[in-house]
């Protein structure tokens, strides 16, 4: 049995880093069981689903490594959720109720009243057929509840029913289906809900393992009960905690909050990103991993906390910033040809810039200050220009190496009697305008005599 995965978000929005904590889990268990990642969409609210939504999950999956090995839409597939429904009716495990919300939530208080548990009676099942034609001449249309498997004998009398799985996630995990209502499959309009599209959907991709938010633990013990009741196994289930805000909040796709989209366009590597969306609220220590192989070796869906985890995006640039410090010049490489850094230049520029670096996209920053100096010139205090004009007068002849700024400086001391910040200070300054950043002695072979001498104040 090949294991296989899906992540299976509605294109209403951007996912947001809370989706993409259920994607990377799905994404790596996939991978260290060499298993099939399957990408869905569920696009069966049409009024709400766009296609750019579509487009930039896509996009955000394939900026953090995830690559589907299938796509699917729900919106293609009605005719295996009809089937199914009709399947249901037949075997007298769906049936029509016509209680408006009103009435349920004057039931549900009525029970709560009488300390009972405010789950849904049954009611309808009580209505003859010419009750159910009075009421549909009313102008009520029913919606459609699936009969759970809560009982030996009459519908009415239903006893404790325990469904258990071994959660990948959590680990032994127990739901009483008599604590349940029976779960509306099928709205008054005729349209489907989340639970029978999802069951169907899994059974037809042979996914062997749903791994999810811990918010669907309840659902799991009914839609155990439905594979079931179309024939099916289930597939394993595994249920991780969630992410909120730094503030507390919950994430959600409308708001924007946190979404891979924005943290993209924020200049963010993608394994930062990856890196903690995955290890945080886990035993594993929160560090940058360099790739989707090491962050599956680091990838253990048991160790999760069963507690929300608070996603801090002061601790994503911690991470982001020591990506990018270990970062070897071969995995930038083309993207440093691509900001039109000189081929002979590029490595020792990189191992000379990438410890100064929040994001990458400030070496640009730094290549136009090795290439051109200072944008603004002026920042020298009137007591130091004299200092700086002298000192540049004394630069050395080329060749250049590792070792020309320890003897240039050596020399300007000697010659001006300054040392320690005095000294470095103002020549820092004056080659890059800025009062720290790298090593200078880095920075000049690559800057040159030439464009240094074009600094001079």
């Amino acid at each position: 049995m090949t294991v296989t995965v899906r992540f299976a978000p509605s294109p209403t929005g951007y996912i947001h880093i809370g989706n993409a904590r259920t994607a990377l889990f799905n994404w790596l268990f996939a991978e260290k069981h060499g298993g099939r990642f399957v990408q869905r969409f569920d696009d069966t609210d049409v009024a709400r689903s766009k296609q750019e939504y579509v487009d930039g999950i896509l996009a955000d999956l394939e900026w953090l490594g995830i690559r589907p090995d299938r796509v699917e839409y729900q919106s293609r597939r009605f005719a295996a959720y009809d089937a199914a429904i009709e399947k249901l009716k037949a075997e007298g495990l769906l049936y029509p109720c016509y209680e408006t919300p009103e009435e349920l939530e004057l039931r549900r208080k009525i029970r709560l009243s009488r300390r009972l548990p405010p789950v849904y009676g049954r009611e309808a099942l009580k209505l003859t057929d010419a009750e159910k034609k009075a009421l549909e001449a009313e102008g009520r249309k029913p919606h459609w509840r699936f009969l759970l498997p809560n009982f030996a004998k009459s519908p009415f009398e239903t006893e404790r029913t325990e469904i258990h799985w071994d959660d990948v996630v959590r680990g032994r995990e127990t739901v009483d289906l008599a604590s349940l209502s029976d779960p509306v499959l099928v709205r008054a309009d005729g349209t489907y809900l989340y639970t029978p599209t999802s069951v169907v959907d899994d059974i037809d991709m042979g996914i062997t393992h749903v791994i999810r938010g811990d918010d669907h633990v309840t659902n799991t013990g009914v839609q155990i009960a439905l594979f079931r009741a179309l024939g099916s196994e289930p597939p394993a289930f595994g249920h991780h905690n969630l992410l909120t805000a730094a503030s507390g909040e919950g994430l959600s796709k409308r708001s924007g909050a946190l979404s891979i989209r924005g943290l993209r366009e924020a200049g963010l590597e993608p394994m930062a990103v990856a890196s903690l969306a995955v290890l945080i609220g886990t035993s594993e220590s929160v560090s940058a991993m360099r790739s989707m192989e090491e962050l599956a070796a680091h990838f253990d869906p048991a160790a999760t906390s069963r507690s929300a985890s608070k996603f801090d995006p002061d601790e994503l640039k911690v991470l982001n910033r020591a990506l990018l410090h270990e970062m070897e010049f071969g995995d930038v490489r083309e993207r440093l040809a691509a900001l039109g850094i000189e081929s002979a230049k590029a490595e020792p520029f990189w191992l000379a810039v990438r410890g100064n670096l929040d994001i990458f996209a400030d070496v640009a920053r730094w290549w136009r200050i090795v290439q051109d100096g200072p944008a603004d010139k002026s920042g020298l205090p009137a007591d130091d220009l004299e200092f700086v004009r002298s000192a540049f007068g004394l630069l050395p002849p080329e060749p250049w190496d590792g070792s020309t700024f320890r003897s240039w400086t050596d020399r300007v001391k000697e010659t001006t009697g300054r040392k320690g910040r005095p000294l470095f200070a103002p020549l820092r300054l004056a080659l890059t305008g800025l009062s720290s950043g790298p090593e200078l002695a880095d920075l000049m072979p690559l800057m040159g005599r030439e464009g240094i001498l074009a600094r001079r104040p």
